[in-house]
């Protein structure tokens, strides 16, 4: 996943070396666009996924084997499906063919799945996520946001050969950015690690052009981490424990010792002196947290 906020639509042309993979001393992306090309956002830049990729990975694959085919192929994919607007200069899939669909729901086509998005696609409604609410760029926008040092991707095993490809992947990043669910809430991650794992039946024709992708996993694997982290965690108690909305100065000890115990109690006592100007023994636990987790130590 390049990053769309970090690029300049003005800048077009092909994929550097830094985004196929090659400083790292293997290709894991040989994407070459047609030459009239219009990138979504500009010319996407995988440095940082790939560096994301190359430290994460759980599987090194011979070059030549099922595996690696299937791992190019897909990334390769992602490149046209997040960052080239116009179906008609994909070159992975079979766009009269093409269609996909997410645990066996309904299909979509290539022109649907340009319009809403990979993630949109890929996630749908659910009571943290609005996909339905969110554009393509939106989805884009959050997601960047969330997995600000990349979100990388892997085949994890490779089950069947051409023409019905069916493998097991591997999705994860560390959860280092902030996440904004569909009621506007931040949560700001604090490096976790998320991971994913999931199926996909591929169908592809002799060329190796994907015709259809049926993708199999629990979007809530990738949501619940990201809504009920450690400030989640921290905000849920702080309520539990306060009186209409404030908390005083032990019981913030009490819950930072045990939901967050790497949160000095120095500085838990500093950071409630400092809220609690007027001296009156009780602060607001929104307050609280935004500080917490907005920088102060």
């Amino acid at each position: 996943m390049a990053i769309a906020s970090e690029l300049d639509v003005s800048v077009q042309g092909s994929l550097s070396e830094e985004s196929s993979g090659k400083p790292f001393g293997e290709i894991i992306r040989d994407y070459e666009p047609m030459p009239d090309v219009q990138w979504r956002f500009g010319k996407p830049n995988y440095a940082r996924v790939n560096k994301a990729y190359f430290e994460g990975r759980s599987k090194v694959h011979p070059e030549g084997s099922l595996e690696s085919v299937v791992n190019k192929l897909v990334k390769n994919w992602e490149v046209e499906s997040h960052h080239i607007a116009d179906p008609k200069q994909w070159k992975t899939m079979d766009i009269s063919k093409f269609k996909a669909s997410l645990n066996g729901g309904a299909c979509i086509d290539a022109q649907t799945m340009a319009d809403v998005g990979p993630y949109n696609m890929l996630i749908g409604d659910t009571p943290t996520y609005a996909a339905s609410e969110l554009s393509f760029e939106q989805s884009n926008k959050i997601f960047g946001g969330t997995f600000s040092e990349g979100f990388a991707w892997e085949v994890l095993e490779v089950l069947s050969g051409p023409p019905t490809v069916a493998f097991k992947w591997r999705h994860f990043g560390k959860f280092s950015g902030t996440y904004t669910d569909r009621q506007g809430r931040e949560h700001k991650g604090t490096g976790e690690m998320i991971d994913l794992i999931g199926m996909c039946i591929a169908q592809v024709n002799e060329s190796l052009l994907i015709e259809s992708l049926d993708i199999y996993y629990n979007p809530d694997d990738l949501l619940r981490p990201l809504t009920t982290g450690a400030q989640s965690k921290v905000a849920a108690a702080l309520h539990a424990a306060s009186d209409k909305g404030y908390v005083d100065l032990d019981g913030l000890k009490g819950i930072m010792r045990a939901v967050k115990p790497s949160f000095p109690e120095a500085s838990a006592e500093k950071l409630f002196k400092a809220i609690d100007k007027d001296g009156c023994g009780k602060v607001k636990v929104e307050v609280l947290v935004q500080e917490i987790f907005g920088g102060a130590k």
